[in-house]
């Protein structure tokens, strides 16, 4: 294989340019050089990637019989006069070095160092490309998938990984399928770069907005918060700093076309898009849509915010797994205790309070964070669901369950 082939498979596989091949080329030479003669100082290295062609003298300066002790940088007299007698003492002469006449380890050597400082060029030129990209979206194409990972190559074939809890949960990919990630972290480890992607960011999400969104890319909206259950649901808060832009409607689009395209890359996450305020009362009746309450009560120095709404509206509130009530409060900052209005009928029910000297108090309290303030709307819910959407444990809530029904009996 020729220089001119080396270099263009190189420059295909490896993006290796021309003057970065002939420099290695150099090094690499230069150290063979050395191997075989132990100095490097009276050689000549022409190479021409161009024609292919690699070419190494080697200069000597001519001396008498007598004189000659250093075969490295001196020739004698009556030896060059062999190749051609009219060279005299004192000239340089120059001869071209046969590669094949290079010892075996030397030339074993050269190969591997050859093989080494690619390799090394390869890995600079993938940590350069990706060192300020963290916090950037990525498409690549799934190369390979395994149980705890899947590696995507980019264009230009660097590979980079997707560990599996940077995955959203219903996420299912094939090799060949086209892949988009966040750059989640670029690091180092034993000499390699390794390029870190994520699809479980909130960042990921506001990435997906910015592209999608060109208000929020030009700075008309900003986005001021994102929480999300990745493949879940996800709650986002936006401000537009002109009062003329509607920031919730930009981002949804004509007929939901923007949120879709989200929605759909996210593995159809509900997306809650939201306006943001400082009105703390008002950002918290925003975070529980599309729950209505009646009635909001702020402790702000405890940051909790007690909200009262009526039965069918507290479902709405707590949302499916209780995944609505706890991203508003991670949204809002503020713990919300969500209690139910009850009518003349619904005060024959047994409250929770009433119960303190058979069920501890922290597991009422449970309860009460989402909206569960009576033991007839504790024995309303499947016990599954009540698993789902509180802390507890199936046998604590079989005990409570258990201890309710024995005081509705009496």
């Amino acid at each position: 294989m020729t220089l001119t082939e080396i270099f263009s498979e190189l420059n295909e596989t490896k993006n290796v340019d021309k003057v970065t091949f002939t420099r290695i080329l150099h090094e690499v030479f230069k150290n063979a050089i050395i191997k075989q003669y132990g100095s490097d100082e009276n050689f000549d290295i022409i190479i021409n990637i161009q024609s292919g062609d690699l070419e190494i003298w080697h200069k000597r300066i001519i001396v008498s019989d007598e004189e000659f002790t250093n075969p490295n940088t001196q020739i004698s007299l009556s030896e060059v006069q062999k190749i051609d007698p009219d060279y005299q003492e004192g000239e340089e002469y120059s001869e071209p070095i046969d590669l094949r006449k290079f010892e075996r380890r030397v030339i074993m050597s050269l190969r591997q160092n050859l093989i080494n400082k690619i390799n090394q060029l390869e890995k600079e030129n993938f940590y350069t490309k990706y060192k300020d990209k963290e916090g950037t979206i990525v498409t690549g194409e799934v190369y390979q998938v395994s149980k705890n990972e899947i590696i995507v190559k980019d264009e230009d074939g660097f590979e980079l990984i997707l560990p599996k809890k940077e995955m959203i949960p219903n996420d299912k990919f094939r090799k060949g399928d086209t892949l988009k990630a966040i750059i989640q972290k670029v690091d180092v480890r034993n000499n390699n770069p390794l390029v870190i992607l994520s699809r479980t960011s909130n960042n990921f999400l506001r990435k997906l907005f910015e592209l999608e969104v060109p208000e929020i890319e030009d700075g008309l909206i900003t986005i001021v918060d994102i929480v999300r259950i990745p493949g879940e649901r996800a709650k986002i808060s936006v401000e537009a700093y002109d009062e003329r832009i509607d920031a919730v409607g930009a981002c949804i689009g004509m007929k939901g076309a923007r949120i879709q395209g989200i929605t759909r890359e996210v593995r159809n996450e509900n997306i809650d898009v939201i306006n943001y305020t400082s009105n703390t009362s008002l950002y918290i009746q925003r975070a529980l849509a599309p729950a209505k309450i009646e009635e909001i009560k702020l402790f702000e120095e405890e940051k909790r915010a007690e909200v009262y709404m009526v039965p069918e509206e507290v479902a709405k509130a707590i949302g499916k797994k209780g995944y609505n009530i706890k991203l508003a409060m991670e949204l809002t900052k503020y713990q919300i205790d969500v209690y139910r209005i009850i009518d003349d009928e619904e005060e024959k029910d047994i409250m929770l309070e009433d119960l303190k000297d058979e069920i501890d108090e922290w597991i009422i309290n449970e309860f009460k964070k989402v909206g569960i303030d009576t033991a007839q709307a504790v024995i309303e819910h499947d016990i599954d669901m009540l698993s789902e959407i509180t802390d507890l444990e199936v046998e604590t809530l079989q005990y409570v369950i258990e201890t309710i029904k024995k005081h509705i009996e009496q």
